[in-house]
């Protein structure tokens, strides 16, 4: 059986680029995506075929991946398709049988208040509307190729139910725990995420101005041609001494941060999953996350602190974790083994030989 794995683009680390190269090693499946930059630094063993690299302008972007996805014809090649990611089934209606492992409904076609302008510029305002309204009506036709969904927890499960009417089963993400290890608890508190208006690490950063004795250290970036870059310069303008950016870090120097640290903190809207806080929770450490989305399916108030997503409440929690953040450890590790990689591989091999097994 030969499998494929759609997957958008891997222009960034993030948590939908890890899963789609877990799937892959898990099924010995070839990757077929559009910018492969961030590929091997997740994984330099998996297969990848690029179908060309999408343009470098927001909207434009998310265009040409899908219609790369819609033209492209590997349906004699393989016997199983999977897509990850919003772009990715484009293919579907051509690659037959085939899954798709949703990670996130694209908030800015169905979500009301999530931000993704931050300038007053009535041509882009205009163009990011028509791209709007078009774009939401075929993907919602899209998804009528599919055959199976997955979604990524019972938060997008939800949503799928209440945007597309279809249904969906749950297989959380997949952790590889063994990875992860506690090295200690030393002074800074750790955020990791894509540079993302979404994400609102300005919260953090705000909260970290207020508490001058704690240090905060960001670890994420983004991809070119995604609508952060104006966003990332807003936020980088005026960073106190006791925060600091470093981009985009290796997954090595990403697990012995994780290690080192002495929290995570999640300030995200509307989270679909959040597979940063079990990397956390795998090292050990607890996790600070505001109170919604796939953060209130992982952490628990012996793993962490859900909090309102506003400074004062973010400071609180801090003060109240850094008192004894080790008091956390061993609740951590057993509830991230709840989500270890063998779970998903179960799960995940078991579903596609019965797709295959059906045709």
């Amino acid at each position: 059986m030969k499998i494929a794995i759609f997957h958008d683009y891997f222009g960034a680390i993030g948590g939908g680029e890890k899963v789609a190269i877990a799937i892959a090693k898990i099924l010995d499946a070839d990757i077929i995506t559009t910018d492969t930059d961030a590929v091997k630094k997740i994984d330099p063993g998996v297969r990848v075929i690029s179908l060309g690299r999408t343009i470098k302008f927001p909207g434009l972007k998310q265009i040409s991946a899908a219609l790369k996805f819609y033209f492209c014809d590997y349906s004699k090649k393989y016997d199983v398709f999977v897509f990850s990611g919003n772009w990715s089934h484009y293919a579907a209606y051509r690659h037959h049988p085939n899954l798709w492992y949703c990670h996130i409904l694209v908030p800015v076609m169905y979500e009301k208040g999530v931000p993704f302008i931050s300038e007053k510029n009535v041509f882009w305002n205009k163009f990011f509307w028509v791209w709007k309204i078009i774009h939401s009506r075929l993907d919602i036709r899209s998804i009528h190729n599919i055959d199976y969904i997955i979604a990524n927890s019972e938060h997008i499960k939800k949503k799928i139910g209440r945007y597309y009417h279809c249904d969906a089963n749950v297989i959380y993400p997949p952790l590889d725990a063994g990875q992860f290890s506690c090295i200690g608890y030393e002074n800074f508190w750790l955020s990791v995420n894509r540079l993302y208006p979404e994400k609102r690490v300005e919260l953090q950063i705000e909260s970290f101005r207020k508490l001058p004795e704690e240090t905060l250290v960001i670890a994420g970036g983004f991809a070119a041609g995604d609508h952060a870059s104006r966003y990332t310069e807003k936020i980088r303008t005026d960073i106190p001494v006791n925060v600091k950016i470093l981009g985009e870090v290796s997954e090595s120097e990403l697990i012995n941060l994780y290690g080192r640290c002495r929290g995570l903190i999640c300030t995200s809207v509307d989270e679909p999953f959040g597979l940063t806080p079990l990397e956390a929770m795998a090292s050990g450490k607890p996790v600070i996350a505001v109170a919604s989305g796939g953060f209130c399916e992982t952490i628990t108030h012996d793993t962490g602190v859900l909090v309102q997503p506003d400074v004062e409440s973010i400071i609180d929690a801090i003060r109240q974790v850094s008192r004894d953040p080790a008091r956390y450890h061993d609740a951590c590790i057993d509830r991230a083994k709840k989500f270890d990689v063998d779970i998903f591989r179960e799960k995940i091999c078991t579903l596609v030989v019965n797709i295959f097994n059906e045709q």
